[in-house]
């Protein structure tokens, strides 16, 4: 099992930019896929990115205002958000999925932080 504590969270208005972290702890941090989530208010959990096998996904809406990147000598990976839309305010995750189970998916992450808040304002 891996820890995981998201931090980077905050207040920004439109168009502003933030760095969330994710530091982990627990297991050997390279034998884990990492990615990020976020939940808005009445919505469900939704994919926003990851690195897997060294390549970076991500969800349309983000594409190209969103960078994931990862430190393995840090055991941390990060998620840069610049141009940031009111409709990009939830809780942001972290979440760790060992390379074995890949075939799963999004499911596959298994490992979860507690969440940091996003909120842009109009």
């Amino acid at each position: 099992q891996v820890q995981l504590v998201e931090s980077g969270g905050g207040l920004v208005q439109a168009g502003g930019s933030l760095r969330l972290s994710c530091a982990a702890s627990g297991r050997t941090f390279a034998a884990y896929d990492m990615g990020w989530f976020r939940q808005a208010p009445g919505k469900e959990r939704e994919f926003v990115a990851d690195i897997t096998g060294g390549i970076s996904y991500y969800r349309d809406s983000v594409k190209g205002r969103f960078t994931i990147s990862r430190d393995n000598a840090k055991s941390t990976v990060y998620l840069q958000m610049n141009n940031l839309k009111p409709e990009d305010t939830a809780v942001y995750y972290c979440a760790a999925r060992s390379v074995y189970d890949r075939n799963y998916g999004t499911s596959g992450y298994r490992d979860w932080g507690q969440g940091t808040r996003v909120t842009v304002s109009s």
